[in-house]
């Protein structure tokens, strides 16, 4: 397995194939290691976090967000309020172009605004809320609003896993349930399709045309990026202990999320450091398919909270260092503004399986095979087999089934019952970067067809978001937010596995990663 995982990385790296330009290769170019390769490229179609990273090199956004989570310009110069705050006059800065060498039009941004909105919650409320879109010159942008929309920005600045990605009006024009394959951005890197390999390797190149912000500092979206290597290379390599090797011995640079042990090993070798660059984490949930039964059942989810052991999976994932992960958390990541303990109590104490069975047998559960499709690699690898023991001892007959990770992202997307192709429950992360607020949580959606697949129908979780996107303050956002958390333990959209931080392992002379998720601006050799 090593020598073949090897060969690919050499076979895809003229560092390897060609040591007599290897040291000007080397300055210039970045090789990156993810813990899943980019299968999906278009990051309104795709939710994958893989996706979005990917998305964050090719595409800009008109505003960002720091890492206190407040939304700057970006592509914007700024905006202006009038009309009892009801119309928005959005204003492009000068010298954006896209890939192709087009100018970034006001007509450019409208479109892209509109096929985001298709695919994304928040877009989809804004877009509610909006009498009227439109570019009144090339470089003008105006939402005029039928109500306020405080958090108009923040949506903008893409807190939620479908990106708001600005693409040619041509691109944009594209029906939101189709794919764009032709990556034209207007971002810090342009994407070399001719290198792509779905799920193995993917090649970006520095667009020399972009031009940083020339205010403020780099933070998380936000700022200035400025992108310092010529050349990014992903390449996925499907065995830990091939990547860590890679990783010593210089063949890669930058290794995204090392298991957690190897992390120790790591620590002490020479020339390597270990850091968390991603202090908000991630939330491991149990999604379910409420389509069928018997997760169509709200007895019957809540019956399985009480067989959940926050604590088992955050050892898996996160390792013996408590400091590095936290049970006994509900919506969002602790340490997070909305952060909160409202009914957490009934995922702490002891497991009662016993009671969980009787519980769930008077719920009406008689027996049926649940389905769980589960990848073969990264996080999700490690939490679903712990996911698959805690339900086989509350009594439920499990299938777990392993397969890749794209195949597992159509799997999950059908709405098919269990026994043609479908599912009854799957593990999933939630990252800390988009889950944030009641609006960039996509699982709490409640109109049984929006948000991350499982299609939960809550009218009360609904009215919840409402309320939160409406509120223009601090204390009234925590006081619903703690309101969605009781909510949440009533109607089980999916149960939160626990929050872990992760760790990753990079060359010394890498140094300046960004806060909060692996983006390739601001990062340097030195």
């Amino acid at each position: 397995m090593l020598r073949r995982e090897l060969f690919k990385l050499a076979a895809g790296a003229a560092v390897l194939a060609a040591p007599q330009i290897a040291k000007a290769q080397r300055a210039s170019t970045l090789k990156f290691v993810p813990i899943n390769g980019v299968t999906e490229l278009d990051p309104v179609w795709s939710g994958s976090r893989f996706t979005q990273v990917h998305g964050y090199m090719v595409f800009d956004t008109l505003y960002g967000l720091d890492e206190h989570y407040t939304p700057r310009p970006q592509m914007v110069e700024g905006h202006t309020l009038e009309n009892d705050r009801k119309l928005w006059t959005l204003r492009l800065r000068e010298g954006l172009r896209f890939h192709d060498g087009t100018p970034v039009l006001g007509r450019d941004v409208v479109a892209s605004i509109r096929r985001w909105a298709g695919r994304d919650g928040f877009g989809d409320t804004l877009m509610s809320a909006t009498a009227e879109l439109s570019a009144p010159d090339d470089r003008t942008i105006q939402f005029r609003l039928s109500k306020p929309f405080p958090h108009l920005p923040l949506a903008l600045a893409g807190q939620m896993n479908t990106m708001p990605c600005m693409m040619p009006e041509r691109l944009a024009n594209t029906d939101p349930f189709q794919k764009v394959t032709e990556m034209v951005g207007s971002g810090p890197y342009r994407f070399v399709a001719s290198e792509f390999v779905a799920g193995e390797r993917s090649g970006y190149e520095r667009f020399t045309g972009y031009v940083p912000r020339a205010e403020g500092s780099q933070s998380f979206t936000a700022g200035p990026k400025v992108a310092h290597f010529e050349r990014v290379e992903w390449l996925t390599l499907s065995d830990p202990t091939t990547a860590v090797a890679a990783l010593q011995h210089a063949e890669i640079d930058w290794l995204e999320s090392p298991i957690a042990d190897q992390v120790p090993l790591l620590a002490r070798a020479a020339g390597i450091t270990v850091e968390v660059s991603e202090p908000c984490g991630s939330i491991g949930i149990m999604r379910f398919n409420h389509l069928y039964p018997p997760f169509d059942n709200p007895a019957i989810r809540r019956a399985l909270l009480g067989a959940i052991s926050q604590a088992d999976f955050m050892t898996v994932v996160g390792g013996p260092d408590r400091t590095l992960w936290h049970d006994r958390v509900g919506l969002f990541a602790p340490g997070s503004p909305l952060a909160n303990e409202a009914g957490v109590e009934v995922l702490s104490g002891p497991r009662d399986y016993e009671k969980v069975k009787r519980d769930i047998a008077a719920a009406g559960y008689r027996g049926e095979t649940i389905v769980m499709p589960a990848s073969t690699v990264g996080y999700i690898a490690m939490l679903s087999p712990i996911g698959a023991d805690q339900l086989r001892k509350a009594g439920l007959v499990v299938d777990l089934q392993l397969m890749d990770f794209a195949t597992l992202l159509r799997r999950t997307s059908s709405k098919a019952p269990p026994d043609k192709g479908g599912w009854n429950v799957r593990l999933g992360i939630l990252d800390g970067v988009y889950n944030f607020n009641p609006a960039g949580n996509t699982a709490i959606r409640g109109d049984g067809k929006s948000g991350t697949p499982g299609w939960p129908s809550s009218p009360k979780l609904e009215a919840l978001r409402d309320a939160w996107i409406e509120a223009d303050n601090l204390a009234g956002e925590k006081q619903i937010s703690e309101q969605i958390q009781v909510q949440l333990w009533e109607d089980v959209p999916y149960i939160p596995l626990g929050h872990w931080v992760r760790s990753t392992a990079h060359r010394r002379e890498i140094v300046d990663l960004p806060w909060g998720f692996p983006a390739f601006y601001g990062v340097r050799r030195v």
